[in-house]
C-alpha cells in the first residue's frame, strides 16, 4: 500500500458524467484511485492485453493495480510510469481545439449529422493544427479498443496528443481505460445484474453510441490497423495474479471478454 497525501493530488481538467477519480503523481508514477468501482482493474487488464496486440510498447501505458492510502481512507486503484518526457505536456483534443478555434470541440462534432463526416472533422482538425500526418489511423486503433474493452467514456477530453520542448506534436500512448468492462458497478453496471443485458446497454461518447458503428466508419475510412493475439489462458493469467480485486469481480470481467472475443473473431 502506498500513502499519498494532498500535496500530490492532480486536479483534472474536466469531470466526466462519471465524476471524478482522485489522482496524484508522486515521484515518477502516477496514481488513480477507484470512484465508481473497479476502474483500477479495467486499466490493469485492458493494458496488459494491449501488449498481446500488435500495438509497439511506445504506444501502451501499462497500469498496474494499487492500495492507496489517502486521508485515513483506503482504496483501491492503479498506478503507472509517468512517461511524459521532461518539458513535454499532453493536450486533450478538447483543449487543442479550443486553444486554436476558441470553440468546443466537442460540440462542433454533434453539430454534424453524418457521423462519418464527424470522425473526418475529427482527424482533420487534429492534423491540420498538430501536423501529424496519420492520426486516422491513429483513431482507427484507438476506437478499436474501445470497442473490444468497452470503453464508455472515449470524449475529447479522454483523447490526446503530445508536445514537445519545441513546440513539436507527438502521438500519445493509449491511455485512460478505467471506464472499460462495465467496471461502473455503482451507477450504471451493478455486479448482481444480468452481464449480457448490461453490455446491451453500454454506449461509446467519441462520435457515436454504438461502438460498431464508430469501428465501422474508422475501418471504412482509415483501415483496420490493430490485431490481438491474446486467448482465454492468458486472460485468466492475469487475473489470477492481480492480488486486490474479489473474484466476484474478475469473474465478470472474464465473461465480458470471453463475450467479445466471440463476437470480434476477425481481429483475432
Amino acid at each position: 500500500m502506498i500513502e499519498l497525501f494532498e500535496r500530490d493530488m492532480k486536479t483534472a481538467e474536466y469531470k466526466s458524467s462519471k465524476g471524478n477519480q482522485l489522482k496524484w503523481i508522486n515521484g515518477s508514477e502516477w496514481y488513480k484511485a477507484d470512484y465508481t468501482g473497479y476502474e483500477g482493474l479495467a486499466e490493469y487488464v485492458v493494458s496488459h492485453l494491449l501488449i498481446e496486440s500488435s500495438l509497439n510498447d511506445s504506444e501502451i501505458i501499462i497500469y498496474q493495480t494499487e492500495e492507496i492510502l489517502y486521508r485515513h481512507t483506503e482504496y483501491l486503484g492503479c498506478r503507472s510510469n509517468n512517461f511524459l518526457p521532461e518539458g513535454w505536456q499532453l493536450i486533450t483534443l478538447e483543449r487543442l481545439f479550443q486553444s486554436a478555434y476558441n470553440e468546443r470541440l466537442n460540440k462542433c462534432i454533434y453539430t454534424i449529422n453524418d457521423k462519418e463526416q464527424r470522425l473526418k472533422f475529427l482527424v482533420e482538425q487534429t492534423q491540420r493544427i498538430t501536423g501529424l500526418k496519420d492520426f486516422g489511423i491513429y483513431m482507427s486503433k484507438l476506437l478499436t479498443i474501445d470497442a473490444i474493452f468497452l470503453n464508455e467514456d472515449r470524449h475529447t477530453h479522454n483523447i490526446a496528443v503530445l508536445i514537445d520542448n519545441d513546440g513539436t506534436y507527438h502521438y500519445c500512448p493509449y491511455f485512460d481505460h478505467g471506464a472499460s468492462l462495465l467496471s461502473d458497478t455503482t451507477m450504471d453496471y451493478p455486479l448482481k445484474e444480468n452481464v449480457y443485458d448490461l453490455m446491451n446497454e453500454v454506449k461509446s461518447k467519441t462520435f457515436s453510441t454504438d461502438f460498431d458503428e464508430q469501428l465501422d466508419i474508422a475501418e471504412k475510412l482509415y483501415g483496420q490497423h490493430l490485431h490481438f493475439n491474446f486467448n482465454h489462458k492468458k486472460i485468466k493469467q492475469l487475473l489470477d495474479e492481480e492480488k486486490y480485486y474479489p473474484a466476484e469481480v474478475k469473474e465478470r470481467v472474464e465473461e465480458v471478454l470471453r463475450q467479445q472475443m466471440r463476437k470480434y473473431m476477425y481481429l483475432f
